[in-house]
């Protein structure tokens, strides 16, 4: 009796073992819930998919979900393709289903394409049916007139399929937009005429056609606030102002250096030439002593040079103005 129910035991034991192993392998209940569902997989391929480590569990709510949304282009070949490429098969799947919900034409190569590019294709798809605001960052221009003003504005972006697969981001898009408002705010004679009419910086800017390469398709441009800043134009015209009369003090400044370096040549030519006289005065007495030797000078006219030099020693003080002595006072009587 023992025997018997150890046996029996190890039977079940065995059993269970070996079911246990036999529904790992072989999802049996997920089979019969895509059965109900309608999709068509038989068992065998539900255990190549555990043999090939492919979740059969995603793929099968997959095909259900693809199935019940009237997809024909999804097969499960596809979607194992796609799982073991790297991609997400739920978020095609869910972008597949709503972009025919939706009216738009997104087929399986081009989601798997998106999803495998690193964009989210479900994510894209809801952009497309509700289209997304961005706010941009102050942006910083001058009008003609030299007054800065401060810009933000709101792009209503909607995602553009076609172009999710090596188009430009978020980023691409904000940069332009930014690049069209300083053009059209640099383009403006007055600040005036912006603060007066703040949509023809809008106008402006989508005429350009911003939207070119990128994911996005920009529906439209709104001026949310435009603040002033300074008045560059004046700042600039103080800095130049300030700059001319550095150089002109400069200038003035190399012309008195020449005038006194030339004034000092002067003095110093003028000194060279008074030790010259000075030499030559010191020579004249040798060469009068010389002169009354040889006999070409004699007596009469050394004494009329003598009479010559004090009459012109007397015109000089003559000449010269007289320095008042103080009147002495007279004593009494």
């Amino acid at each position: 009796m023992q025997f018997t129910s150890l046996t029996l035991a190890i039977i079940i034991g065995v059993a269970f073992v070996l079911l246990s192993i036999f529904f790992y392998y072989v999802p049996f209940f997920l089979w019969i819930s895509a059965r109900v569902s309608g999709v068509r997989i038989s068992l065998i391929q539900l255990f190549l998919m555990r043999i090939r480590q492919v979740p059969a569990s995603i793929i099968v709510r997959a095909m259900i979900e693809a199935h019940k949304a009237g997809l024909q282009d999804v097969t499960r070949d596809d979607l194992e393709a796609h799982f073991l490429a790297g991609g997400n098969v739920e978020k095609v799947v869910h972008a597949l289903v709503s972009a025919v919900k939706a009216n738009i034409d997104l087929g399986f190569k081009m989601a798997t394409a998106i999803d495998l590019a690193g964009r989210d294709v479900f994510q894209a798809v809801q952009m497309s049916v509700n289209p997304k605001v961005i706010d941009t960052p102050p942006v910083t221009a001058v009008a003609k007139d030299g007054i800065q003003l401060i810009a933000k504005a709101r792009v209503t972006v909607r995602a553009n399929i076609r172009q999710l697969v090596g188009g430009a981001g978020e980023d691409t898009v904000l940069a332009r937009v930014g690049e069209g408002i300083v053009s059209s705010i640099g383009s403006s004679v007055s600040h005036k005429e912006v603060l007066e009419n703040p949509d023809s910086i809008s106008k402006l800017v989508l005429r350009k056609g911003l939207d070119s390469g990128t994911a996005f398709e920009i529906l439209s441009i709104d001026i949310a606030d435009i603040d002033i800043g300074k008045n560059i134009g004046a700042a600039l015209q103080i800095d130049q102002a300030q700059a001319d009369k550095n150089i002109a003090q400069a200038k003035a400044e190399e012309r008195r250096a020449m005038a006194i370096a030339l004034e000092q040549e002067m003095i110093a030519k003028a000194q060279e030439a008074r030790a010259r006289v000075i030499e030559a005065e010191a020579e004249l007495p040798r060469a009068m002593a010389e002169a009354f030797i040889n006999g070409n000078l004699g007596i009469m006219d050394y004494y009329r040079m003598k009479n010559m030099e004090a009459d012109t020693n007397m015109r000089e003080t003559i000449a010269r103005p007289s320095i008042a002595s103080p009147a002495t006072p007279s004593k009494n009587k």
